[in-house]
């Protein structure tokens, strides 16, 4: 009878295991094609990732409110000197970080966007051991020659590889690095109380909305005239599909899809579907944090390996993305490097007494142990992991 339970609660843990991981994919490779998908039809990546950024500050709002209620427990606000001072340089590289990202689905395809973010890694391995969160050793250095030269391979002669596009992501996988750094830095401050992931996103959305606003007002609005204000020299440099094409181009306040709309079920679409987008980003914090407590963060960062995989074959199923055999060994060096650090980092952790993952308070339903106070029950070696995993989203 007691082997009988054993085998059935470890079918059970199995499953619910697969399913939070299945979730997880469903939120993270979906947006990733959402996204693309979006701004072939609507350019204005910047404008996006601001409305998504309220969205999810809506969402994270509303999760608080409803905690607040049921357990007559104020959550966290910090005060503005702690908010300005400490929160506002993660905000600040979490915001450019995914503003890059989506402004760079405007020219590159979603396999090179994958792979070229899948380098944050690298990144972040060089900033922990700038901010001493890590100690210099050779295997990090052998991570580090596998993922830049799988990065190298992948991009070397790519029929599909833009110079613009390029730069952007990998802009955004290296301030990716800063990010994950500066949020590891910031979860690690017990004082400020924003272990709860929920709280984390309540505070940093804010600052991401004005961090990423003199952009938007730049590239967005101010450097882009009117179609029929430019002269015909721009006009033809223009469609010459140049990074130009989109500083100039794009005019949100000229579009006929948003401010100048004479179709009001045109409008109601594309804020529909920018609405949409956003509740796949809240979607996808929410599924992270899920996996990681009900599992380990070492399941997430095994599972994001995988992901990339998947989310690769997908891309030159659906989409047609080329990918040379070239590109191929490039990919599988680079993922053979984030592997090499996964595995050196479980082995360090069992050194250590072994991974713990993050338990939930009683019985309570998963909605209600996000929303929830966490307790630090992760040692510092399994929160190197989740930012590590993090990195490659």
């Amino acid at each position: 009878m007691g082997r009988w339970a054993l085998d059935v609660a470890f079918v059970w843990k199995a499953v619910l295991t697969l399913g939070l991981v299945l979730l997880y994919y469903c939120f993270s490779i979906g947006i990733t094609f959402y996204n693309k998908w979006l701004t072939k039809s609507f350019h204005f990546p910047l404008f996006m990732t601001m409305l998504h950024l309220a969205v999810i500050f809506l969402f994270s709002a509303l999760s608080r409110a409803l905690v607040q209620c049921s357990s007559h427990r104020a959550r966290v606000v910090l005060s503005w000197a702690d908010y300005l001072r400490r929160v506002a340089p993660t905000a600040l590289a979490t915001a450019l970080d995914v503003g890059l990202s989506n402004w760079s689905f405007l020219y590159v395809t979603v396999s090179l966007y994958t792979m070229t973010k899948s380098s944050a890694v690298l990144f972040i391995l060089i900033f922990s051991l700038i901010f001493k969160l890590e100690e210099l050793r050779a295997a990090l250095v052998l991570v580090v020659l596998l993922i830049a030269g799988g990065l190298f391979m992948f991009t070397y002669k790519s029929t599909q590889f833009n110079v613009e596009g390029f730069a952007l992501v990998l802009g955004a996988s290296f301030i990716g690095g800063i990010r994950w750094t500066l949020t590891q830095m910031l979860l690690q401050k017990a004082e400020l109380g924003l272990q709860n992931p929920i709280d984390t996103m309540f505070h940093l959305q804010p600052l991401m909305f004005l961090g990423l606003f003199p952009l938007f007002a730049v590239f967005e609005v101010l450097l882009s005239p009117a179609p029929n204000k430019m002269s015909y020299d721009v006009r033809l440099f223009c469609l010459r599909g140049t990074v130009t094409q989109h500083f100039f181009g794009l005019h949100l306040s000229t579009s006929e899809k948003i401010f100048r709309f004479q179709d009001t079920g045109l409008l109601l679409r594309v804020l529909g579907s920018l609405f949409l987008g956003g509740i796949l980003a809240f979607g996808l914090g929410f599924s992270e944090f899920l996996l990681v407590s009900r599992t380990s963060s070492l399941t997430l960062s095994i599972a994001g390996i995988f992901k990339e995989v998947c989310t690769l074959l997908l891309a030159a199923h659906l989409l047609g993305d080329q990918i040379s055999l070239l590109n191929w060994l490039g990919f599988v060096l680079c993922l053979s490097g984030i592997s090499l650090h996964v595995a050196l980092k479980a082995l360090h952790s069992r050194g250590d007494g072994g991974p713990k993952a993050l338990k939930g308070l009683g019985s309570s339903p998963d909605l209600e142990l996000l929303l929830r106070s966490s307790q630090r029950e992760e040692g510092d070696n399994e929160e190197e992991e989740y930012f590590v995993a993090q990195g490659q989203q």
